[in-house]
């Protein structure tokens, strides 16, 4: 019971860890890479499909992204879910492709993006403590229940508070990484 309980608890915060870099992919650095229209998707034909399913991504330069779609006719639809995105991204439809120029950020835009980055970390970092103060709850309750002794329980507290120091860790390197991307001029 308990190496359950502490196995699903460094899932979950594993998931909120991979929450936090997944969120942090999105955040446009001044240079392109094609993960920045990872969530986008298109309505094709009727049916919600990623943008990467309906043509090629490439960053031929590092101040632009392309999109090659393989049906000519969802050109506008591509273009169109681009600007839905909100990204700040401005698609430029010549016919055949769609060329996205990722402008370079100025010092006070790259200032606003570390401070949404520190901000996704925190949340992150709250999940965390989230999983760890309801899964030593659970601990205790299952101890009452008289599953285990308080020995075996502390000692397991122990477990989680190592796997949440360990995710904690973890995000601050993401973040670290991701300032570091945002500031590089």
């Amino acid at each position: 019971m308990i190496k359950e309980i502490i196995k699903e608890t460094d899932n979950k915060m594993h998931k909120a860890t991979e929450h936090v870099r997944n969120e942090l992919i999105r955040i446009r650095t001044g240079k392109a890479t094609t993960n920045l229209l990872d969530g986008i998707k298109v309505d094709y034909y009727g049916t919600l499909t990623p943008i990467s399913q309906v043509g090629n991504l490439s960053t031929p330069d590092i101040h632009t992204i392309t999109v090659q779609v393989w049906d000519k006719g969802t050109l506008p639809l591509v273009e169109r879910a681009i600007i839905n995105a909100n990204l700040g991204l401005n698609p430029i439809n010549d016919g055949n492709l769609i060329r996205i120029p990722i402008p370079a950020l100025n010092e006070e835009r790259r200032k606003e993006l570390v401070k949404l980055v520190k901000k996704y970390a925190e949340d992150g970092k709250i999940a965390v403590r989230n999983v760890r103060r309801d899964e030593i709850e659970r601990l205790k309750k299952a101890e009452k229940d008289e599953h285990f002794s308080e020995d075996d329980r502390k000692h397991a507290e122990g477990e989680i508070q190592k796997l949440t120091d360990k995710h904690i860790k973890e995000i601050d390197l993401i973040v670290q990484q991701k300032e570091k991307e945002i500031m590089e001029v």
